[in-house]
């Protein structure tokens, strides 16, 4: 049992798929800090100078300068910004998967189309044919 659990881990598409794994939450890392680090302060520039992840809207009762503020009196709010964050991400990273995937459809071989076999007798009934005809004389 433990040879046939090694026979399929050890198989080309659990390892491929393996890699992908560990390649795609390294690329989600490397995005994530794009967004973050670098997106996201121009996009927070552009809306007056706010911190798009501090966006927040007060469920209820009550009103916050800051989402700390709004943290420490326990209220119920609804962090928007976050969202809008994640939505980016979501974004930057479909556009790559789907340039990656231009580029590997590209890399593939086109077939050629199969030339189909010409119609009548094979090379051997023709052989088998002339075989015949000499026996016969």
């Amino acid at each position: 049992m433990l040879k046939d659990f090694k026979a399929f881990l050890m198989k080309g598409d659990i390892v491929a798929l393996a890699t992908a794994v560990i390649i795609g939450g390294a690329f989600k890392a490397i995005v994530s800090s794009l967004v973050k680090d670098v997106i996201m302060p121009v996009v927070g520039l552009l809306m007056g100078g706010k911190n798009v992840n501090d966006l927040f809207f007060v469920l209820g009762t009550g009103e916050y300068e800051t989402f700390k503020e709004a943290q420490e009196a326990g209220a119920a709010v609804m962090t928007y910004g976050n969202f809008v964050q994640a939505i980016i991400d979501f974004i930057i990273i479909g556009f790559v998967i789907f340039m990656i995937v231009k580029a590997y459809e590209k890399t593939k071989k086109k077939e050629e189309p199969k030339v189909e076999a010409p119609k009548g007798p094979s090379q051997e009934d023709l052989l088998v044919e002339i075989r015949d005809l000499l026996a016969k004389k």
